[in-house]
This record gives C-alpha cells, sequence and structure tokens, in this order.
C-alpha cells in the first residue's frame, strides 16, 4: 500500500482530522483572496489589498466552524453564513469569508434530504445574495454579488449530487449483502433438506433389514439344537436381509460421492415394481402378507413411486417389530382419479404409540416423505384392534421431491 492510500485510509478512519485539514486549506485560500484586488491593477492584471482585522477575525471564525461541519451542519452553517453575513455587510475591501458558507451548504446537502436542501439551498443563496446586494459597498449589480449566488447554488446541487450518489451506492451495496444472505439462507436450507433426506433414506433402509435380521435370527437360535434345517434356512434369510441391506446402504451413501466417482451406483431406486419381492422378504421372516393392486398400468413419477415403496416398508417394519407374532398384514395399492392410495393394515394390538417406541423416525419420516411431494399420510390404530397406515399420493407430483434423485 502506497503513502497516499494508507494517508487516505487514516483520514476516513479519524473525520474530524480530515475536516480540520479541509478548515485549514479554507482559511488559507481565503487568506490568499483577500490579497488580490480583482479591480486594481491596469486591468490586465489584478491589483493587491491589505484584508483589515475584522476580515480577518472572520475568515478565521468561519474556517474554525467548519472543523464541526459533520457533528453539525445546521449549526455550522448558520455559523459561517453569520459571519459571512457581517463581512458582506462591512467589509471594504470586501475578503471571501463567504467561502466558509459554500463549503458549510455542500456539507447540509450532502446530508440530509432532497426537501431540506432545496429548502435550506433556497434561503441561504436568497439571504446571502440579498445582503451583498442591499447592504454591501459594492453596487448590487457587481459580479462579486453575482458570484455569491452562484457560488452558494453550485455548492447545494453539488452535495445533493455527492448524496445522491452515496445512497444509490448504499442501495446497491445492501441488495448485494441480502443477495448473498439469501444465498447463504438458501444453501444452509438445501443442506438441511439434504441431511434430512440422507437420514429418512438410511432410517428406510437399516429399520427393515435389521428388523428381519433380528427376527431371523431369533428363529435360528431358537430352533438351532432340535430343527438345525430350520436353523440353516433362517440364517439363509439372514444372510439374504444383510446382502440386500449392504447393496442399498451402498446405493444410498453413493449419492454423497462426487458426480465424476466412477464407483457411483447406477442401480434404479426401488419402487411399486419390486412390491412382491418386498411382501416375500416379510413373509421369509414369518409375516403373512397379503397384496391386492388396482393400479395397473399406471406410470409413477420416481418420486412418488419411491415414497409409496418406503410408505409400505416401513409400516411392514413397523408391523413386524410391534404387533406381535400372530399378526398378519395387508396392502393395498389404488388408483382413484388423479391419486395412488396406498393402505397396510394390520390386525395387532393397535397401540398408538408402538411403532414409535424408543425414539424411532418411522412414522415422522413417511408424512415428511408424502407431503413433500403433496400428498397425505395418516397412522393410527384400526377399530378393534390393529393399526392402519394410510397414504395418498398424487400421481403426477405438483412439488419437487426431496427423493428425486435417490
Amino acid at each position: 500500500m502506497s503513502t497516499l492510500e494508507r494517508t487516505r485510509d487514516w483520514l476516513r478512519a479519524h473525520p474530524l482530522a480530515l475536516d480540520a485539514a479541509l478548515a485549514t486549506g479554507v482559511l488559507a485560500s481565503m487568506v490568499a483572496g483577500s490579497f488580490v484586488d480583482p479591480h486594481g491593477g491596469n486591468g490586465a492584471t489584478w491589483g493587491a489589498r491589505t484584508p483589515n482585522a475584522l476580515s480577518l477575525a472572520l475568515m478565521v471564525l468561519g474556517a474554525a466552524a467548519l472543523v464541526f461541519r459533520r457533528r453539525a451542519p445546521m449549526a455550522v452553517l448558520a455559523a459561517t453564513g453569520a459571519v459571512s453575513l457581517v463581512e458582506l455587510a462591512t467589509g471594504d475591501p470586501r475578503a471571501p469569508v463567504a467561502m466558509s458558507a459554500v463549503v458549510a451548504l455542500y456539507t447540509v446537502a450532502s446530508t440530509t434530504d432532497r426537501p431540506t436542501t432545496w429548502r435550506v439551498g433556497l434561503v441561504t443563496m436568497t439571504v446571502l445574495t440579498a445582503v451583498a446586494m442591499l447592504a454591501g459597498p459594492m453596487p448590487w449589480y457587481a459580479q462579486e454579488n453575482l458570484g455569491i449566488f452562484a457560488w452558494t447554488g453550485m455548492a447545494a446541487a453539488a452535495g445533493d449530487a455527492v448524496r445522491s450518489r452515496r445512497a444509490f451506492v448504499h442501495a446497491i451495496r445492501e441488495r448485494a449483502e441480502r443477495a448473498e444472505r439469501t444465498r447463504e439462507e438458501e444453501a444452509r436450507r438445501r443442506v438441511a433438506e439434504e441431511r434430512l433426506r440422507i437420514a429418512r433414506d438410511l432410517h428406510d433402509v437399516v429399520a427393515h433389514h435389521i428388523a428381519l435380521v433380528n427376527v431371523q435370527a431369533g428363529v435360528a437360535a431358537h430352533v438351532m439344537d432340535k430343527r438345525p434345517d430350520q436353523a440353516k434356512e433362517a440364517l439363509a434369510h439372514v444372510r439374504e436381509a444383510s446382502r440386500s441391506a449392504l447393496n442399498e446402504l451402498r446405493a444410498t451413501v453413493g449419492l454423497l460421492r462426487q458426480s465424476g466417482d466412477p464407483e457411483a451406483p447406477t442401480e434404479p431406486a426401488p419402487g411399486l415394481a419390486r412390491l412382491d419381492e418386498l411382501a416375500d422378504t416379510f413373509r421369509n421372516a414369518g409375516l403373512p402378507v397379503e397384496v391386492a393392486r388396482c393400479d395397473h398400468g399406471t406410470t409413477l413419477p420416481a418420486a412418488v413411486d419411491l415414497a409409496a415403496y418406503r410408505v409400505i416398508q416401513e409400516a411392514l417394519t413397523n408391523v413386524r417389530k410391534h404387533a406381535g407374532p400372530e399378526a398378519k398384514a395387508e396392502v393395498s395399492v389404488v388408483r382413484v382419479g388423479p391419486n395412488v392410495e396406498v393402505t397396510v393394515l394390520d390386525n395387532g394390538p393397535g397401540q398408538d404409540e408402538a411403532p414409535e417406541e424408543g425414539g424411532g423416525h418411522g412414522l415422522l419420516g413417511m408424512r415428511e416423505r408424502v407431503t413433500a411431494l403433496g400428498g397425505s399420510c395418516t397412522a393410527g390404530p384400526r377399530y378393534g384392534g390393529g393399526f392402519r397406515v394410510h397414504a395418498i399420493l398424487p400421481v403426477k407430483n405438483r412439488t419437487p421431491a426431496l427423493g428425486d434423485s435417490v
């Protein structure tokens, strides 16, 4: 950073010092101008003159007031206007004390609004020019009197232009900062939604397959000594369920890899086309499952198809975990107008909170999936015993789903 840049940064950090430097420069200009007589000389050059003590005192007072122009711009304008009026009415020869009022008027215009600038500027221009014309020692048509009007007008216009540009730059910066905050909030929201989606998928995969593994492992341990053939069959089911869990976990975790990763999974997401296969896994685990479908010929979007599959998977998993060893389940998929209705019934004890004991998130995940697609999901005990899960999914999802890319 150069010396000039460091000096500029320091002055911006210390505005009072900058105003003191400006006041010193204005005082030097006023004093230098007070020694010049534009009406002296031989017509080709200006003559010299000597300002009186009153003029010098008024110049010092006007310049000193400018030191506080940022803190109290109106008060500084009033003070510099007052000393300028005294000089305009009594100075002979006249000294350029009005320069301090010009600077003060510029400050007011650059720090206030446009209506205030118009009012204060017109009053300052009118009063100073009128006093110079009517009470000053020069003729009213002297160019110095007209110069006061011109300089005060330009000061008000320049200050208003600076204020407008500053407001414009501030508005642009504010919009940019707001846009940046919006982008950051949107990024955080998308990250949170993605984490929720991944957690929901992992829960669906792990809860389903681990429940099956647990059941089959319990069967194998129970019949290991007396019926080794049945224990061997149960262990085979354990192996198959664990292999399926690993494959689905690999597919889900693969979504977290970079897009160019050659090992990313390419297997399609599960859907209702695999419903019979899903039902067979539960039948092998000892849960009788009946499936009825009246949706043939209906092509579902990938997100809706996946959501329907996950709802049935989670509902059957809850039946196997909580409905008891004698429970049976019924699954129906029906096309009703623009929607597909998925229903899972069981004949278990029908306890309200049973599927979510131990802090589970199965029902919550189902509702989130269905709601994200613009559908609805209800779950609760059936009259006379058992539990019912009912989901209504639009055939054409109206809301972008979080699971579209799964």
